[in-house]
């Protein structure tokens, strides 16, 4: 595993509002470098099987509706401690409970609409990033 990397996901919401460009900046200017960027729509089967550990949820079928409505845009991130460092950024989960100056304090319009993803572990990232990434598509 790299703790030195860490992968986010723009949800559909991001896109949606036009904050793609600001929220991208706000990665840069943490010192965070992009190594990997992919834009692309999400299929229901690969939304499915991303969020599969919430399939037993009430949230889970909202969720995959939510993050197939449009296109996401996925990345690799790499930072030291990146995984700590990005979910510092991008808050809480719900906004109401995120710091000023976060990603979502700033962007999220709900807990369910939250703007962005950030991996939770380094395990999950290696994890999520070998989801959306080939090893040919990502530039150290």
């Amino acid at each position: 595993m790299n703790s030195n990397r860490t992968f986010t996901m723009l949800k559909p919401d991001s896109i949606e509002q036009g904050n793609m460009l600001p929220i991208l900046n706000m990665i840069e200017n943490a010192g965070f470098k992009i190594i990997a960027l992919k834009y692309k729509k999400m299929s229901k089967d690969e939304a499915e099987k991303f969020y599969s550990i919430h399939s037993d949820k009430p949230f889970f079928t909202d969720l995959v509706s939510f993050m197939t409505r449009g296109p996401i845009i996925a990345a690799v991130l790499e930072k030291e401690n990146a995984v700590e460092e990005f979910r510092n950024l991008i808050g809480s989960t719900d906004p109401l409970e995120a710091l000023d100056g976060t990603i979502r304090k700033k962007f999220a319009k709900s807990k369910g609409e939250n703007a962005v993803h950030g991996s939770d572990s380094d395990e999950n990232s290696s994890i999520e990033i070998d989801f959306h990434f080939d090893s040919n598509e990502i530039f150290s």
